[in-house]
């Protein structure tokens, strides 16, 4: 009868006394055994005993139980740290969400480092099943004393792990009751080994730092399986009061007696002999907190978005992803410091802020992106990333707009009358271009207008190409800006047309590869947190023309002599001893200014103008503006290297024309004109 009422009284009551009862088979009460194959109604008088000397009533349980989280969560990973590193493996940043943490498996973390930790946590751990009757026993006499506002917990290495995973830190007695039915549960779920590795990478160590590993990267600077048995003994104590004990609360006393505990703790159970103690107590460790900075913020933050956007990666500050990246520190510091002080000598021109990118143009990797002249200057709104940014490209457009010239049959020696012309389209003012100088130079050579950067002869260029052809031979170069192809006209030869310098630097590789395009590409490869390989780049080359063309345009922009009559001879936009084919390219209202070079195997881009549209001085010219930039920047990277000119493609030879050499292709030499040369001049152009 009495039985039956108490089921009666509810199967959670039941099942809950199961639990508890089975949990705790096999440990040892003084000379009591509890043994298997006890009927239910031990089980229900256990557990309604339990239940009444802590003064809660059948009821609650009933409340607890149905409350209780899924035991199965415990599968789950924790929220883990997601880690930018550089090429060569320098960290760049970590992305996470409050808790800072990286997954490391058992077998990394050292045998002393979990002694220790088992000797000032849990030294019945291995003979308990989750709940530790001592520490029972000692935590109801300490609540008994001192009330609710100090409940204390005895808890086990299982306990701590369930409250870090499925609790919350209220100190309750119904808290503390879920905890030891959750930890029962967990000890049936898994084994000693699997709560360990799970502890190790839970429980807290100071701060946002979570999980052993990251708390040995943060307080020694290596990863947990480097760590010596003095350092174990100082991580084993952080975890009962990590608020206290950690380095970062500024007080290494405290933790430094904590460790002094730890190393007793490790005598008492014999798993530290007096010698070693001795070293660890009277030798304070060197503790260093790492500091939480960002390498590369404009990359950084570029990643990220790449990686949600074109990899879709979600979550990325909870998924413990290691990511490595394109990016080359060294070159990034070095670009980084060229822009802000060349940024600083051409304030005079109302300059405010510069941008530099720099990609391998064989495979599309980013080495440097340099978003602004200082990513925390509030004052330019430093954090604007200029690389990702829409801005006018001015002239340096123009090598798109020639390509098609190329490909529909002109050479670089057809002749282009450089003269002024008006254009008259019905429902618009009348639109005449006007090169830099302000003086047209006449008939030149197609070589003449690109190298030079003839606006004049541009225009007339793309009357001929179409508006059409030349937004379809973008977009077939990785453009992607210029969607709504109605709002431009004849001025799109000039660079009116908005881009990003992410995909201009990607459309010059068709030039720089000679014919086939490569997407710009900042991440290589990227691990989960159990080091499983889940992504790896792949280039894709994309052919988009013949190589005679891409080639030939090579060849304009490589030629000194050739941009002579606006730029004169010997400026920045030469590199002595190198082959390097480069366009600048000034806005008409004076808010961007570019450069753009590339060889074979480097391509350097650069800006300089205000985020704000802000004009520059009408002084500030290719020259004068992003080309110093430029200049520095591929200067540097070519330095000490073999200059590597573009081997000449099929369907390209050289011929002796008007007093000269030149390339041509499929013959057309023979339809040659003969222009007269511009006279050189030292005045800065486009």
């Amino acid at each position: 009868m009495i039985k039956k009422t108490l089921i009666a009284l509810g199967r959670p009551i039941y099942r809950t006394g199961k639990l508890v009862i089975e949990g705790i088979n096999k440990i040892h009460f003084g000379k009591i055994k509890i043994k298997p194959g006890s009927n239910k109604l031990l089980y229900i008088s256990l557990t309604l005993l339990m239940l009444s000397a802590s003064g809660v009533g059948w009821w609650f349980i009933r409340e607890i139980v149905t409350d209780l989280p899924n035991v199965n969560e415990i599968y789950n990973p924790p929220k883990m740290s997601t880690k930018i590193y550089d090429r060569s493996g320098n960290l760049l940043y970590k992305f996470y969400k409050d808790e800072d943490r990286s997954w490391v498996s058992l077998e990394k973390i050292p045998d002393y480092l979990i002694k220790a930790t088992l000797a000032i946590e849990d030294k019945e751990f291995y003979q308990h099943r989750g709940l530790s009757v001592k520490g029972i026993l000692k935590a109801s006499w300490h609540n008994l004393n001192n009330g609710a506002d100090s409940l204390r917990g005895g808890s086990t290495i299982t306990q701590q792990l369930v409250k870090n995973v499925f609790l919350s830190g209220e100190k309750t007695w119904k808290r503390k009751i879920k905890e030891a039915i959750l930890s029962l549960m967990v000890e049936k779920k898994l084994n000693k080994e699997e709560i360990l590795e799970r502890y190790f990478n839970q429980v807290a160590y100071g701060g946002e730092t979570y999980g052993v590993n990251e708390a040995a990267i943060k307080y020694f600077g290596k990863e947990v399986d480097k760590i010596n048995l003095a350092e174990a003994t100082f991580l084993a104590g952080l975890p009962a009061a990590p608020s206290s004990y950690s380095p970062s609360s500024n007080n290494l006393e405290l933790a430094y007696g904590r460790q002094k505990q730890v190393v007793e703790q490790m005598l008492l159970s014999g798993t530290i002999d007096e010698k070693s103690a001795e070293e660890i107590t009277n030798n304070k460790m060197e503790v260093v907190v790492e500091s939480k900075e960002i390498k590369a913020p404009h990359f950084v933050f570029y990643v990220r978005d790449y990686l949600r956007e074109k990899l879709g990666f979600d979550n990325i500050e909870r998924r413990g992803l290691r990511v490595v990246t394109s990016l080359d520190l060294t070159v990034q510091d070095m670009a980084q410091n060229i822009v802000s002080d060349e940024i600083n000598k051409v304030k005079r021109l109302r300059i405010g802020n510069g941008a530099a990118l720099v990609i391998d143009p064989k495979n599309g990797d980013i080495l440097a992106m340099v978003g602004s002249k200082d990513y925390w200057a509030v004052d330019i709104e430093g954090k604007y990333n200029v690389t990702t940014a829409l801005r006018q490209p001015g002239s340096s457009i123009k090598p798109i707009n020639y390509l098609l010239a190329l490909q529909n049959g002109k050479s670089l020696t057809t002749i282009i009358d450089d003269s002024p012309v008006t254009y008259y389209v019905r429902g618009q003012p009348p639109y005449t271009p006007q090169d830099y100088t302000g003086k047209s130079l006449g008939k030149v050579t197609l070589k003449t207008a690109l190298a030079s950067s003839l606006n004049i002869a541009s225009v007339k260029t793309l009357s001929e190409n179409g508006v059409e052809n030349m937004i379809n031979m973008a977009e077939s170069m990785g453009i992607t800006t210029w969607k709504d192809r109605s709002r431009f006209g004849l001025s799109l030869a000039l660079g009116s047309g908005e881009v990003k310098m992410t995909e201009l630097v990607g459309a010059y590789t068709t030039f720089s590869q000679l014919g086939d395009r490569v997407e710009v590409n900042p991440v290589l490869e990227v691990d989960n947190y159990l080091g499983e390989r889940v992504y790896s780049k792949k280039t894709e080359k994309i052919t988009v023309t013949e190589p005679k063309y891409a080639y030939l345009i090579n060849q304009a922009l490589s030629d000194d002599s050739a941009r002579a009559p606006i730029f004169g001879t010997g400026s920045k936009l030469k590199i002595s001893g190198k082959t390097v084919a480069v366009k600048t390219g000034t806005t008409n209202s004076l808010k961007d200014n570019w450069c753009i070079g590339w060889t074979p195997e480097i391509m350097v881009s650069a800006w300089v103008g205000n985020n704000d549209g802000t004009p520059m001085s009408w002084v500030a010219s290719g020259i004068s503006g992003a080309t110093p930039i430029w200049n520095r920047i591929i200067t540097s990277l070519l330095k000490d290297k073999k200059d590597v000119p573009w081997p000449m493609p099929t369907g390209v030879y050289q011929a002796n024309v008007c007093g000269g050499s030149e390339y041509f292709t499929d013959g057309r030499e023979k339809d040659i004109i003969c222009a007269p040369t511009p006279t050189p001049t030292p005045t800065p152009g486009p």
